[in-house]
């Protein structure tokens, strides 16, 4: 087996608050970045789809940029700065941008006006992980490109790319996640809940954390039982996560389409102050679709520590170590 390039973890996206002219509240996203790391999770990235990477101006995303660095200047946390672009030569310049205010992680996705083909896709790679080898680079493998990167071809491009690390997948087909872990077992995949819970029982791979943002213990309970392949409990954890994920696309219904739109009803309900607007013309959801929202939550889940949602069936907190929430099984 080929060791990993990058450690396996849970991996979490900073949403990006916004105040009510459309500027950045920079509070508010020190605070969710503060908070994230106090739960003990040690590898936080920006500017992905749900932290409107696509959407955000040069200057906005230095100055966002700048602040994450800044929260993330502490031991043993890994920060990792997205980049999204029609143009790549866009790309390469927010990159250097980035690097200039010391990132060396950086997470990409593809062009997305039109489909890449296959020699397309090296010429991106080579732009991107061959120009700049003192850096490490996740590909975020979303069908918002119209072109699916699979494990072969990732193990093709990590072949030519020693500093291609990790991908991000949000998938739940199972021959896929096979494909990734078996044709590119040197990158690090970090799949989302419902996925990982099949996943994990495969191989090692890393979380990407999604609605389990609403209980960070649950979250933490899911990763641990896949690394050591508790098949019970991840298969709980998964049938739980594919009900709210579900009820929560019923709620939000056709008008919030962005997964920012999600991603920042999670961050309300651990900061009632955090803002649910996406930069336009992007629609978040509403008001009352949160307090529905939130609302299930509480019919479905009970508080625990600090405000946090406890799962309902079967999982309840047991309390703190070194900071951390964990959970058990009753």
């Amino acid at each position: 087996m080929n060791a990993k390039r990058y450690r396996s973890c849970i991996l979490a996206t900073c949403c990006v608050p916004w105040n009510e002219d459309f500027s950045f509240a920079g509070e508010i996203f020190r605070r969710q970045v503060r908070h994230l790391i106090s739960h003990g999770i040690r590898d936080l990235y920006i500017f992905g789809t749900a932290g409107e990477g696509y959407a955000v101006s040069d200057r906005q995303f230095d100055e966002i940029a700048r602040a994450f660095l800044d929260e993330t200047r502490v031991p043993g946390v890994q920060s990792m700065v997205g980049v999204i672009s029609l143009s790549l030569p866009t790309i390469i310049e927010r990159i250097e941008r980035a690097r200039a205010l010391n990132a060396r992680r950086f997470q990409l996705s593809l062009p997305s006006w039109g489909a890449l083909r296959d020699a397309e896709v090296d010429t991106f790679f080579r732009e991107t992980c061959g120009r700049f080898p003192d850096c490490e680079f996740l590909h975020y493998n979303l069908p918002r490109t119209g072109r699916i990167i699979t494990g072969a071809e990732y193990g093709r491009l990590a072949g030519r790319h020693p500093n291609l690390v990790a991908t991000k997948n949000s998938t739940t087909d199972t021959q896929r996640l096979r494909g990734l872990l078996k044709e590119a077992p040197q990158l690090q995949h970090f799949i989302t809940e419902c996925g990982y819970t099949q996943a994990a029982m495969m191989g090692e791979c890393g979380l990407l954390i999604s609605v389990a943002n609403t209980n960070l213990a649950l979250g933490r309970a899911c990763f641990e039982a896949g690394c050591r392949r508790d098949g019970a409990t991840l298969a709980e954890i998964g049938r739980e996560a594919g009900e709210l994920v579900a009820e929560l696309l019923k709620l939000a219904g056709p008008e919030a389409h962005m997964d920012g739109a999600f991603d920042k009803m999670f961050c309300r309900v651990n900061d009632p102050e955090f803002p649910l607007r996406l930069l336009p013309p992007y629609a978040g959801v509403t008001e009352a679709v949160f307090e529905q929202f939130a609302r299930l939550l509480n019919e479905k889940y009970r508080r625990g520590h600090a405000g946090e949602i406890v799962s309902r069936p079967g999982l309840v907190m047991a309390g703190r170590a070194g900071g951390v929430p964990r959970a058990r099984e009753n």
